[in-house]
């Protein structure tokens, strides 16, 4: 199973988004306070729409908290400044896809003990960086692509009977 953290994320729709991605593939939801809204926050729920009971969610009290009840260790940062892109990570399952918040990203201490983890997706350089809700989905797509999509299925209505 995959798992997506978010780092002090601070826009509710943007985690009701990446909590509604994660509903639908089965990726494990990880918050790291502190959080810039309350998770019972109606945009947050709005987001997520009915998929709520879905989505496998974790919260932690800082980066410590979330490492030491983790464990984690296959990480992968995602940051605008990443020196490669995400098309040259090989995930596996179990691994951990790492966002920060809006304003700010991850912490540049973080980014940097983690160097050889950090992925970027290239965008225009006259633009900042890509919507946090959209940058969890792409990575986690990729991830699952790589992992050939283990537990969703291949087919749409469409193909059914054909």
């Amino acid at each position: 199973m995959l798992n997506i953290v978010l780092f002090e994320p601070e826009i509710p729709q943007n985690t009701g988004n990446i909590a509604r991605t994660c509903a639908v593939t089965g990726i494990r939801l990880h918050l790291i306070r502190p959080l810039g809204f309350d998770i019972s926050d109606k945009a947050v729920k709005r987001a997520g729409l009915d998929y709520w009971h879905l989505v496998d969610l974790h919260v932690y009290d800082g980066l410590e908290d979330f490492f030491q009840k983790t464990g984690a260790q296959d990480i992968w940062l995602a940051s605008s400044k990443a020196p490669r892109p995400y098309t040259q990570a090989a995930f596996r399952d179990g691994c951990y896809l790492i966002f920060g918040k809006e304003t700010a990203g991850l912490p540049p201490e973080f980014r940097e003990r983690y160097r050889e983890r950090c992925i970027r997706i290239p965008i225009r350089a006259q633009a900042r960086c890509l919507n946090l809700s959209n940058s969890a989905a792409i990575l986690a797509y990729e991830a699952l692509r790589q992992l050939d999509f283990p537990g969703l299925t291949g087919r749409g209505e469409m193909g059914e009977g054909r």
